[in-house]
């Protein structure tokens, strides 16, 4: 690779490239992948029998409770897991993936490729993007509410005098879940897997036990009985559909795992473990509340005896704390992508792995996350109450998927456009359906998850682009790096001996820590590295083609080190690559890291609202040192900054 090449411009954060990597690989046998899979994939989704069928018969539908609405409703969730999940995201969205990564900033970084660098349609891409990563937030608040409140409200079935318990003990699980975060998920996640593949059995148990007794449930599968019930009952109907969704919370986590785990597990664990094991009890839970009408107050708890209800809610305990854990883990591997990729300032990474660089843990999430979440419990105060907020950030994301995919379809995959239209159709009508019923909760509760993904949302676009006017105005005011280079070498400062290394946000130009070194040190070290560190839209990067190089002369050489958004960066890592490729030997304690460390003044001049301006000069303020954020030694760094206006 060449420095001088024009795909090395600073002009976007995003760009496409055309680095030929092969899918990220997984280790491991096909079974240790299924099994890992099991426990992290198809958590949440796992867990929604504990509320879904329930809400679905809330009375305040309006639904009058009776076989052909149990048969409707059962008719409608069996649809909904083959067109959403195994249709839509199984078979198809999951084969578009980049460089074997999934999720809606990897599709989104595919379909920006398709589209000029800069364009309307760049930035619209973009934007829808990180607002579905956005609502991934106000998911990620919700679910581990939801879950393990679902799971505690089984007490109340053991006895009713246990009701009192349901959010004290909630609230203790949950308060010692996010402190326990800190310590890693290695040794939980080791349990993750069988514990889930126990709670999928029990509930193919459960179910099967139940369906024998009215086997005439099955013949839910034909989507008449949907068609009829939605005929009928019109508006009540169209209002239970918001409930049926529930059953798909977690599809998305299919395709944004898929990095993880790879196709062949995730498709293998959903057609053969967990679709048949979801569906059993689904129909089981319709086959009871046929038989027994009262059992609508709890259908999935009462579908066991009495004596094993306790041992009951145990499990089921365990397995929404692993869904939780499994959207917290998700949550910080979200916004590590998102600093990467410029969305979310630099903050605090703690890595809790030695093995798996993917394990890493964030204060500042970890913290924020448990106040908001202890907060919708405490407000909520029961799973049905949730139930009613939960959706329509999932909804939102999944429509924003079957956009981006249209894009790759039609543009990446060159899928004939008739083809095209009839399956991505036959999806947006189904997506938006789910999508309008959820609207009918927005006073009920959904109005929270759009309140923090429109947040997250105004957050992250105003980082994004008050980073791009300080790069514009680093550019207008910045000094070419080869022609100072030049003037510098023709008259030389006085050359200590040691290595500088400049960080720099430009290749082009000459870093003003540099400027500031030069200017109150009046000394230049014998070697002198500018680097400048980029995180493309590709998942990883070799090493091998990891970095670039320029010798400019005089012992100065201009380095740049590519990563991909999956990736950390580390500089110690890259002196370490430096060494065994360009034979520089950088000793570390004979090496200073100079830093630039600036004051952002907002100012009337043309940018961005002032408000916003402020918001962002506090976000800047408040973000994590560069030193901390890519594993420095603090005492090998060097400081040196000032004020700039935008």
């Amino acid at each position: 690779m060449s420095l001088s090449n024009p795909e090395y411009s600073e002009s976007k954060i995003l760009r496409p490239i055309n680095l030929n990597h092969g899918d990220h690989a997984h280790k491991g046998s096909l079974r240790s992948l299924m099994l890992g899979a099991i426990g992290v994939v198809f958590g949440d989704i796992a867990t929604s029998p504990l509320y879904a069928l329930k809400e679905c018969f809330n009375p305040l539908h309006g639904i009058p409770f009776s076989s052909e609405a149990v048969f409707g409703v059962i008719s409608m969730v069996f649809w909904a897991f083959m067109v959403v999940v195994s249709f839509k995201y199984v078979m198809f969205i999951m084969r578009a993936s980049n460089n074997g990564e999934g999720g809606i900033l990897a599709l989104m970084a595919l379909a920006l490729r398709t589209v000029p660098v800069g364009s309307k349609s760049a930035m619209a891409i973009m934007m829808l993007g990180v607002f579905g990563a956005s609502m991934f937030y106000g998911d990620a608040v919700i679910t581990p509410a939801i879950s393990i409140l679902s799971a505690v409200e089984g007490l109340e079935v053991v006895s009713p005098e246990l009701k009192r318990y349901v959010i004290p003990i909630t609230l203790i699980i949950l308060i010692g879940l996010f402190l326990i975060q800190k310590r890693g998920t290695s040794v939980v996640g080791i349990l993750f897997g069988p514990i889930m593949v126990v709670w999928f059995l029990v509930l193919g148990l459960m179910g099967l036990v139940n369906i024998v007794d009215y086997p005439q449930i099955l013949t839910a599968v034909n989507p008449y009985f949907a068609y009829v019930f939605l005929y009928e009952h019109s508006l009540e109907a169209f209002t239970v559909l918001g409930a049926v969704f529930l059953v798909l919370t977690g599809a998305e986590a299919l395709y944004t795992d898929m990095g993880h785990f790879g196709i062949k597990p995730i498709r293998y664990v959903w057609f053969f473990i967990t679709l048949p094991c979801l569906l059993l009890n689904y129909f089981g839970q319709g086959a009871l509340l046929i038989s027994h009408p009262e059992a609508i107050s709890n259908p999935f708890f009462l579908m066991v005896p009495e004596a094993v209800a306790f041992a009951l809610v145990l499990l089921a305990t365990l397995a929404t704390v692993i869904a939780s854990q499994a959207v917290i883990s998700g949550t910080y591997s979200m916004t590590s992508q998102a600093i990467l990729l410029g969305f979310i300032p630099k903050m605090k990474i703690a890595y809790t792995s030695d093995n798996e660089i993917g394990q890493i843990y964030m204060p500042t999430i970890n913290w924020l996350l448990l106040f908001m979440v202890v907060v919708v419990v405490v407000t909520f105060k029961s799973s049905e109450n949730l139930a009613a907020a939960y959706g329509i950030a999932v909804t939102t994301t999944m429509i924003i998927d079957t956009i981006l995919a249209t894009v790759v379809m039609s543009v990446v995959w060159k899928w004939n456009p008739i083809f095209i239209a009839l399956v991505i159709g036959a999806f947006i009508v189904v997506d938006l359906s789910f999508f309008s019923a959820n609207l009918l909760k927005i006073a009920e509760g959904g109005w929270f998850p759009i309140l923090v993904g429109s947040i997250c949302f105004l957050f992250l676009m105003t980082w994004y682009q008050g980073r791009k006017i300080l790069r514009e105005k680093a550019i207008q005011s910045g000094i070419p790096l080869e022609s100072f280079v030049q003037s510098l070498t023709a008259h030389p400062p006085h050359r200590v001996e040691g290595t500088a290394v400049f960080l720099t946000a430009h290749v082009d130009y000459v870093p003003v820590a540099m400027l500031h070194n030069l200017k109150h040190n009046r000394i230049l070290h014998e070697r002198v590295i500018f680097l400048k560190i980029s995180v493309w839209d590709i998942p990883f990067v070799e090493d091998g083609e990891r970095l670039t190089f320029k010798d400019l002369g005089a012992g100065m050489y201009l380095v740049r080190a590519i990563y991909g958004f999956k990736e950390t960066p580390d500089v110690l890592s890259i002196l370490d690559l430096i060494s065994q490729q360009f034979d520089i030997q950088c000793e570390l304690m004979e090496t200073s890291f100079f830093l630039a460390r600036d004051t952002v003044v907002p100012s009337a001049m043309p940018g961005m609202a002032i408000w916003r301006e402020k918001l962002f000069a506090w976000m800047f303020q408040n973000s994590a040192k560069p030193a901390d954020f890519f594993q420095i030694p603090t005492n090998r760094v060097v400081e040196l900054g000032a004020k700039i206006e935008i």
